[in-house]
Protein backbone atom coordinates (compact mmCIF):
# COMPACT_ATOMS: atom_id res chain seq x y z
CA UNK A 1 0.00 0.00 0.00
CA UNK A 2 1.13 3.55 -1.00
CA UNK A 3 1.71 6.04 2.31
CA UNK A 4 -0.33 8.96 2.49
CA UNK A 5 0.64 11.93 0.77
CA UNK A 6 1.96 14.30 3.47
CA UNK A 7 2.48 18.13 3.15
CA UNK A 8 5.85 20.09 2.90
CA UNK A 9 6.89 21.85 5.83
CA UNK A 10 6.39 25.62 5.60
CA UNK A 11 8.11 28.24 7.24
CA UNK A 12 4.95 28.34 10.23
CA UNK A 13 6.22 24.93 10.76
CA UNK A 14 9.45 26.29 11.59
CA UNK A 15 8.46 29.54 13.24
CA UNK A 16 6.24 27.53 15.54
CA UNK A 17 9.37 24.95 16.51
CA UNK A 18 11.42 27.60 17.68
CA UNK A 19 9.62 30.70 18.73
CA UNK A 20 10.45 33.24 16.25
CA UNK A 21 8.29 35.10 13.40
CA UNK A 22 7.95 33.31 10.20
CA UNK A 23 9.58 36.58 8.80
CA UNK A 24 12.96 35.95 10.70
CA UNK A 25 12.70 32.42 9.76
CA UNK A 26 12.23 33.52 6.34
CA UNK A 27 15.62 36.11 6.71
CA UNK A 28 17.81 33.58 8.24
CA UNK A 29 17.27 30.56 5.44
CA UNK A 30 16.92 32.83 2.60
CA UNK A 31 20.45 34.70 4.34
CA UNK A 32 18.83 38.14 4.21
CA UNK A 33 18.53 40.95 6.74
CA UNK A 34 19.96 41.54 10.60
CA UNK A 35 19.50 38.84 12.39
CA UNK A 36 21.34 37.79 15.95
CA UNK A 37 23.45 34.95 16.18
CA UNK A 38 21.57 33.42 18.65
CA UNK A 39 17.91 33.68 16.64
CA UNK A 40 20.12 32.77 13.78
CA UNK A 41 21.58 29.08 15.33
CA UNK A 42 17.98 28.72 17.00
CA UNK A 43 16.44 28.76 13.59
CA UNK A 44 18.93 26.83 11.84
CA UNK A 45 18.89 23.99 14.47
CA UNK A 46 15.25 23.90 14.26
CA UNK A 47 14.66 23.71 10.26
CA UNK A 48 17.78 21.06 10.68
CA UNK A 49 15.33 19.16 13.22
CA UNK A 50 12.38 19.12 11.37
CA UNK A 51 13.80 18.48 8.02
CA UNK A 52 12.73 21.33 6.51
CA UNK A 53 14.09 22.81 3.42
CA UNK A 54 13.77 25.89 1.41
CA UNK A 55 11.54 26.32 -1.37
CA UNK A 56 13.80 27.89 -4.19
CA UNK A 57 10.82 28.14 -6.60
CA UNK A 58 7.77 29.20 -4.28
CA UNK A 59 5.44 31.55 -5.51
CA UNK A 60 6.78 31.07 -9.34
CA UNK A 61 4.52 27.70 -10.23
CA UNK A 62 1.27 27.37 -9.20
CA UNK A 63 1.92 23.18 -8.84
CA UNK A 64 4.89 24.28 -6.20
CA UNK A 65 6.77 20.98 -8.28
CA UNK A 66 9.09 20.80 -11.09
CA UNK A 67 9.31 17.39 -13.37
CA UNK A 68 12.69 16.58 -11.66
CA UNK A 69 13.39 13.41 -9.95
CA UNK A 70 16.42 13.19 -7.82
CA UNK A 71 18.36 10.87 -8.05
CA UNK A 72 21.09 10.39 -5.15
CA UNK A 73 23.95 7.54 -5.50
CA UNK A 74 27.41 7.15 -3.78
CA UNK A 75 29.24 7.13 -6.89
CA UNK A 76 29.79 7.56 -10.83
CA UNK A 77 32.88 5.53 -11.11
CA UNK A 78 31.63 2.36 -9.76
CA UNK A 79 30.14 0.31 -12.45
CA UNK A 80 26.94 -0.34 -10.89
CA UNK A 81 25.40 2.59 -10.35
CA UNK A 82 24.92 3.47 -14.11
CA UNK A 83 23.16 0.69 -14.64
CA UNK A 84 20.50 1.75 -11.98
CA UNK A 85 20.38 5.05 -13.58
CA UNK A 86 19.92 3.06 -16.86
CA UNK A 87 16.73 1.36 -15.24
CA UNK A 88 15.84 4.67 -14.21
CA UNK A 89 15.88 6.36 -17.13
CA UNK A 90 13.79 4.22 -19.53
CA UNK A 91 11.16 4.29 -17.53
CA UNK A 92 10.85 7.89 -17.68
CA UNK A 93 11.60 7.68 -21.36
CA UNK A 94 8.25 9.12 -22.18
CA UNK A 95 7.06 10.76 -19.59
CA UNK A 96 7.41 14.40 -18.08
CA UNK A 97 9.44 13.65 -15.34
CA UNK A 98 13.45 13.66 -16.01
CA UNK A 99 15.85 12.35 -13.61
CA UNK A 100 18.58 14.87 -12.06
CA UNK A 101 21.48 12.90 -10.05
CA UNK A 102 23.41 13.83 -7.02
CA UNK A 103 26.49 12.04 -5.68
CA UNK A 104 27.54 11.58 -2.39
CA UNK A 105 30.81 9.58 -2.40
CA UNK A 106 29.53 7.25 0.11
CA UNK A 107 30.06 10.49 2.77
CA UNK A 108 26.73 11.00 5.10
CA UNK A 109 27.54 14.75 5.56
CA UNK A 110 27.54 15.15 1.22
CA UNK A 111 24.61 13.08 1.61
CA UNK A 112 22.99 15.50 3.29
CA UNK A 113 24.50 18.84 1.25
CA UNK A 114 22.91 16.78 -2.03
CA UNK A 115 19.57 15.68 -0.84
CA UNK A 116 19.16 19.32 0.72
CA UNK A 117 20.03 21.34 -2.23
CA UNK A 118 17.67 19.29 -4.49
CA UNK A 119 14.73 19.16 -2.28
CA UNK A 120 15.12 23.28 -2.28
CA UNK A 121 14.14 22.94 -6.11
CA UNK A 122 11.19 20.97 -4.83
CA UNK A 123 11.23 17.70 -7.01
CA UNK A 124 8.63 15.38 -7.45
CA UNK A 125 10.34 12.39 -6.18
CA UNK A 126 13.54 11.10 -4.51
CA UNK A 127 15.25 7.65 -5.18
CA UNK A 128 17.79 7.45 -2.96
CA UNK A 129 20.98 4.32 -2.62
CA UNK A 130 20.73 2.90 1.03
CA UNK A 131 18.60 2.38 3.79
CA UNK A 132 20.97 4.26 6.30
CA UNK A 133 20.87 8.01 6.35
CA UNK A 134 21.57 11.02 9.36
CA UNK A 135 18.74 11.81 11.21
CA UNK A 136 18.92 15.48 9.21
CA UNK A 137 18.48 12.95 6.17
CA UNK A 138 15.89 10.96 7.02
CA UNK A 139 13.90 14.52 8.73
CA UNK A 140 14.24 15.46 4.99
CA UNK A 141 13.17 12.85 3.25
CA UNK A 142 10.42 11.90 5.52
CA UNK A 143 8.77 15.81 5.73
CA UNK A 144 9.57 16.11 2.02
CA UNK A 145 6.10 15.67 0.90
CA UNK A 146 6.90 13.77 -2.07
CA UNK A 147 7.20 9.63 -2.95
CA UNK A 148 10.54 8.68 -1.78
CA UNK A 149 12.66 5.06 -3.05
CA UNK A 150 15.18 4.40 -1.18
CA UNK A 151 17.09 1.84 -3.08
CA UNK A 152 19.75 -1.11 -3.25
CA UNK A 153 19.12 -3.21 -0.36
CA UNK A 154 15.77 -4.43 1.49
CA UNK A 155 18.06 -5.05 4.44
CA UNK A 156 16.00 -2.27 7.13
CA UNK A 157 12.75 0.34 7.82
CA UNK A 158 12.34 2.28 4.95
CA UNK A 159 11.07 6.04 5.00
CA UNK A 160 8.64 5.18 2.75
CA UNK A 161 9.19 2.41 -0.18
CA UNK A 162 12.06 0.46 -0.93
CA UNK A 163 13.80 -2.10 -4.01
CA UNK A 164 16.58 -3.88 -3.56
CA UNK A 165 17.70 -6.96 -2.80
CA UNK A 166 18.45 -8.29 0.35
CA UNK A 167 22.46 -8.52 0.72
CA UNK A 168 22.78 -10.46 4.01
CA UNK A 169 20.69 -13.25 1.96
CA UNK A 170 23.14 -13.10 -1.15
CA UNK A 171 26.25 -13.47 1.51
CA UNK A 172 24.69 -15.97 2.66
CA UNK A 173 23.41 -17.80 -0.44
CA UNK A 174 27.38 -17.56 -1.97
CA UNK A 175 28.64 -18.84 1.37
CA UNK A 176 26.47 -22.09 1.11
CA UNK A 177 27.54 -22.72 -3.25
CA UNK A 178 31.53 -22.28 -1.89
CA UNK A 179 30.94 -24.97 0.96
CA UNK A 180 28.37 -26.97 -1.25
CA UNK A 181 31.47 -27.68 -3.80
CA UNK A 182 34.37 -28.52 -1.09
CA UNK A 183 35.77 -25.42 -0.33
CA UNK A 184 36.72 -25.00 3.38
CA UNK A 185 39.99 -22.80 3.55
CA UNK A 186 38.55 -19.29 2.75
CA UNK A 187 39.72 -15.63 2.14
CA UNK A 188 38.14 -12.49 1.89
CA UNK A 189 38.87 -9.58 0.12
CA UNK A 190 36.57 -6.49 0.19
CA UNK A 191 36.16 -2.41 0.51
CA UNK A 192 36.49 -0.92 4.29
CA UNK A 193 33.36 -0.83 5.45
CA UNK A 194 31.83 1.92 7.69
CA UNK A 195 30.20 3.60 5.08
CA UNK A 196 29.79 0.68 2.42
CA UNK A 197 26.28 -0.99 4.51
CA UNK A 198 25.53 -2.96 1.70
CA UNK A 199 29.23 -4.88 1.06
CA UNK A 200 28.90 -4.98 5.07
CA UNK A 201 25.88 -6.56 5.06
CA UNK A 202 27.12 -9.22 2.18
CA UNK A 203 30.08 -10.12 4.63
CA UNK A 204 27.85 -10.49 7.50
CA UNK A 205 25.69 -12.66 5.53
CA UNK A 206 28.62 -14.66 3.98
CA UNK A 207 30.12 -15.76 7.60
CA UNK A 208 26.96 -16.32 9.01
CA UNK A 209 26.17 -19.20 6.20
CA UNK A 210 30.01 -20.50 6.64
CA UNK A 211 29.40 -20.30 10.38
CA UNK A 212 26.49 -22.82 10.08
CA UNK A 213 28.93 -25.40 9.18
CA UNK A 214 31.35 -24.54 11.41
CA UNK A 215 33.89 -22.78 8.76
CA UNK A 216 35.49 -19.43 9.86
CA UNK A 217 37.62 -16.93 6.95
CA UNK A 218 40.77 -17.83 7.42
CA UNK A 219 41.99 -14.63 6.48
CA UNK A 220 40.96 -11.35 5.15
CA UNK A 221 42.09 -7.78 4.07
CA UNK A 222 39.90 -4.39 3.51
CA UNK A 223 40.91 -1.79 1.35
CA UNK A 224 40.22 2.12 0.11
CA UNK A 225 39.70 3.27 -2.94
CA UNK A 226 37.85 2.57 -6.29
CA UNK A 227 37.51 -0.92 -7.33
CA UNK A 228 40.21 -1.51 -10.01
CA UNK A 229 42.12 -4.62 -11.50
CA UNK A 230 45.51 -3.69 -10.38
CA UNK A 231 44.05 -3.64 -6.71
CA UNK A 232 42.60 -6.99 -6.98
CA UNK A 233 45.85 -8.00 -8.13
CA UNK A 234 48.09 -6.39 -5.50
CA UNK A 235 45.62 -7.10 -2.61
CA UNK A 236 45.59 -11.39 -4.06
CA UNK A 237 48.99 -11.94 -3.95
CA UNK A 238 49.43 -10.50 -0.61
CA UNK A 239 46.86 -12.52 0.59
CA UNK A 240 48.43 -15.76 -0.57
CA UNK A 241 52.20 -14.78 -0.05
CA UNK A 242 50.67 -14.50 3.51
CA UNK A 243 48.11 -17.75 3.65
CA UNK A 244 49.51 -20.37 0.76
CA UNK A 245 47.32 -22.79 1.96
CA UNK A 246 43.80 -20.95 1.00
CA UNK A 247 41.25 -22.54 -1.49
CA UNK A 248 39.03 -19.98 -2.30
CA UNK A 249 39.23 -16.64 -2.33
CA UNK A 250 35.55 -13.98 -2.18
CA UNK A 251 35.76 -10.46 -3.20
CA UNK A 252 33.55 -8.03 -2.11
CA UNK A 253 32.93 -6.90 -6.34
CA UNK A 254 33.66 -8.24 -9.24
CA UNK A 255 36.49 -5.73 -10.25
CA UNK A 256 39.12 -6.48 -7.50
CA UNK A 257 37.68 -10.21 -8.29
CA UNK A 258 38.67 -9.88 -11.74
CA UNK A 259 42.38 -8.54 -10.94
CA UNK A 260 42.57 -11.45 -8.56
CA UNK A 261 41.66 -14.07 -11.51
CA UNK A 262 44.34 -12.25 -13.89
CA UNK A 263 46.82 -12.94 -11.07
CA UNK A 264 46.05 -16.84 -10.35
CA UNK A 265 46.19 -17.03 -14.11
CA UNK A 266 50.21 -15.53 -14.68
CA UNK A 267 51.04 -17.62 -11.69
CA UNK A 268 49.46 -21.14 -13.71
CA UNK A 269 47.50 -21.84 -10.21
CA UNK A 270 44.58 -24.52 -11.35
CA UNK A 271 41.17 -22.84 -11.12
CA UNK A 272 39.20 -23.76 -10.08
CA UNK A 273 40.43 -26.87 -8.27
CA UNK A 274 43.46 -25.58 -6.72
CA UNK A 275 41.35 -22.06 -5.78
CA UNK A 276 38.32 -20.93 -6.74
CA UNK A 277 36.81 -17.41 -7.05
CA UNK A 278 33.98 -15.50 -6.67
CA UNK A 279 33.11 -11.83 -6.77
CA UNK A 280 30.10 -9.91 -6.32
CA UNK A 281 27.37 -7.54 -8.93
CA UNK A 282 27.67 -9.62 -12.76
CA UNK A 283 29.63 -6.86 -13.98
CA UNK A 284 29.15 -7.46 -17.88
CA UNK A 285 32.18 -5.65 -18.69
CA UNK A 286 34.16 -8.68 -17.79
CA UNK A 287 32.43 -11.06 -19.70
CA UNK A 288 35.63 -11.42 -21.90
CA UNK A 289 37.95 -12.15 -19.31
CA UNK A 290 40.15 -15.84 -20.03
CA UNK A 291 37.98 -17.20 -17.35
CA UNK A 292 34.63 -15.91 -16.81
CA UNK A 293 34.40 -15.27 -12.99
CA UNK A 294 31.72 -16.86 -10.68
CA UNK A 295 29.46 -14.18 -9.64
CA UNK A 296 25.83 -12.86 -8.29
CA UNK A 297 23.48 -10.57 -10.22
CA UNK A 298 22.68 -7.32 -8.61
CA UNK A 299 19.37 -6.75 -10.24
CA UNK A 300 20.47 -3.01 -11.34
CA UNK A 301 18.41 -2.10 -14.32
CA UNK A 302 16.06 -3.60 -12.66
CA UNK A 303 15.88 -1.91 -9.51
CA UNK A 304 15.85 1.14 -11.32
CA UNK A 305 13.16 0.54 -13.36
CA UNK A 306 10.91 -0.42 -9.99
CA UNK A 307 12.17 2.83 -8.55
CA UNK A 308 10.58 4.67 -11.37
CA UNK A 309 7.33 3.39 -11.55
CA UNK A 310 6.44 3.42 -8.15
CA UNK A 311 7.18 7.60 -8.72
CA UNK A 312 4.73 7.38 -11.31
CA UNK A 313 2.62 6.05 -9.51
CA UNK A 314 3.32 8.01 -6.74
CA UNK A 315 2.94 11.17 -8.71
CA UNK A 316 -0.49 10.03 -11.18
CA UNK A 317 -3.62 12.04 -11.14
CA UNK A 318 -5.05 8.38 -9.89
CA UNK A 319 -2.25 6.59 -8.33
CA UNK A 320 -2.93 2.60 -7.69
CA UNK A 321 -3.53 2.23 -3.61
CA UNK A 322 -2.58 -1.11 -4.12
CA UNK A 323 0.81 -0.97 -6.20
CA UNK A 324 3.91 -2.48 -4.49
CA UNK A 325 6.30 0.17 -3.08
CA UNK A 326 8.68 -2.78 -1.18
CA UNK A 327 9.90 -4.84 -3.51
CA UNK A 328 12.56 -7.65 -2.81
CA UNK A 329 14.71 -8.94 -6.56
CA UNK A 330 16.36 -12.56 -6.04
CA UNK A 331 19.92 -12.22 -7.28
CA UNK A 332 20.80 -14.72 -9.66
CA UNK A 333 24.13 -16.91 -9.23
CA UNK A 334 26.65 -17.77 -11.78
CA UNK A 335 29.03 -19.83 -11.34
CA UNK A 336 31.23 -19.54 -14.24
CA UNK A 337 34.40 -20.74 -14.73
CA UNK A 338 35.97 -20.04 -10.83
CA UNK A 339 33.53 -22.11 -8.74
CA UNK A 340 33.17 -26.11 -9.24
CA UNK A 341 29.89 -27.58 -9.65
CA UNK A 342 28.63 -30.26 -7.48
CA UNK A 343 31.83 -31.79 -7.25
CA UNK A 344 32.72 -32.56 -3.32
CA UNK A 345 36.42 -33.26 -2.90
Amino acid sequence: MTRPKQRPLTLRDVSDACGVSEMTVSRVLRKRGDVSEATRDRVLAAAKSLGYVPNQIAGSLASQRVNLVAVIIPSLSNMVFPEVLNGVNQVFEDTPLQPVVGVTDYMPEKEERVLYEMLSWRPSGVIIAGLEHSDATRAMLRNAGIPVVEIMDVDGTPVDAMVGISHRRAGRQMADAILKEGYERIGFMGTKMPLDHRARKRFEGFTEGLAKAGIEIEDRVFYSGGSALAKGREMTQEMLERSPDLDFLYYSNDMIGAGGLLYLLDQGIDIPEQIGLAGFNGVELLQGLPRQLATMDACRIEIGQAAAHIILNSTSDTPDPDFANQVTLKPILSFGDTLRRNRRK
